[in-house]
């Protein structure tokens, strides 16, 4: 039974070290998209504050009329 009990453990042991493992490339991945989304949304808060963009939203009306 001790010998059950070991083996139970160092699957554990295991298994935490892998979902550890997993789980620091899932930071270091989130950490990378999220300093990318700054970027692209401070790209996006210059455009508009330039004026440029061309967007049209909703119901505003186009420039030439």
């Amino acid at each position: 039974m001790t010998q059950a009990l070991e083996e139970k453990i160092a699957h554990l042991t295991r298994t935490v070290e892998d979902l550890s493992d997993v789980m620091a490339k899932q930071d270091s991945e989130l950490r990378r998209l999220t300093s990318l989304v700054e970027h692209l949304a401070q790209r996006a808060r210059v455009r508009e504050s330039d004026g440029g963009g061309g967007i049209i939203l909703g119901d505003e009306r186009p420039p030439h009329y």
